[in-house]
């Protein structure tokens, strides 16, 4: 009876002792899947953390440089008659064939230079040489563009100026008139008349020669 009692005993406390190391094993699983589970959430609260950082970084603004528009009228440098000098050139070019095609900028550079009216100039020309349609020989032959007379070197042996090149015999032209008649005050056709050619009616011919150059 005695045996049978220790047997008993000795069973009841290794029940008791395999309920107790279940116990433990359960709670040390439960402490150990608790930990887990709060290192799981701290490791997404950080992730959620760097990512809302990440978010809320502005990119920097770049500056971009402001350009201002000009509506400003370009200034026009006016050197005649309300024209710079290239609408001159091509105004008095439209009066100028044959020969002297092309030749308006050099008539109306060198007459501002010299201070020599340009429609003046150019009528002139048109009077003595008939360029409006087709240059004279004295033009051709020659480069005697305002029927000038005098000089070292005669035109085929005549009384009429040779020159070497037809912009040197614009340029002598050009210089003829402001020498002998602008500076002596013979400034319209009417007051160069007398000296410049032998009839009355020149003058009346080259002012409407200037009317037409003044209408192109």
């Amino acid at each position: 009876m005695k045996t049978d009692s220790k047997r008993k005993m000795i069973l009841g406390v290794q029940v008791v002792g395999c309920f107790f190391a279940i116990c433990i094993i359960y709670g040390g699983f439960i402490a150990v899947k608790r930990l887990m589970k709060e290192d799981l959430v701290s490791t997404q609260s950080v992730r959620e953390t760097e990512v809302a950082a990440v978010v809320q970084i502005e990119p920097t603004p770049v500056e971009v440089p402001i350009v201002e528009e000009s509506f400003e009228t370009p200034i026009r440098n006016i050197v005649y008659d309300n024209m710079t000098i290239e609408e001159l050139a091509a105004k008095l070019d439209r009066s100028l064939n044959s020969t002297l095609t092309g030749k308006g900028y050099l008539f109306a550079s060198k007459s501002l230079e010299y201070g020599v009216d340009p429609y003046l100039a150019l009528a002139i020309v048109l009077e003595e040489t008939g360029c409006k349609w087709n240059c004279s020989n004295l033009v051709k032959q020659c480069n005697n563009v305002g029927g000038q007379k005098g000089g070292t070197v005669k035109c085929n042996g005549g009384a009429y100026r040779y020159y070497a090149t037809l912009d040197e015999g614009i340029v002598g032209f050009i210089d003829n008139l402001s020498r002998n008649y602008y500076a002596i005050g013979l400034t319209t056709p009417e007051q160069m008349n007398s000296k410049y050619a032998a009839s009355s009616a020149w003058s009346t011919k080259v002012n409407q020669y200037i009317e037409k150059i003044k209408s192109n």
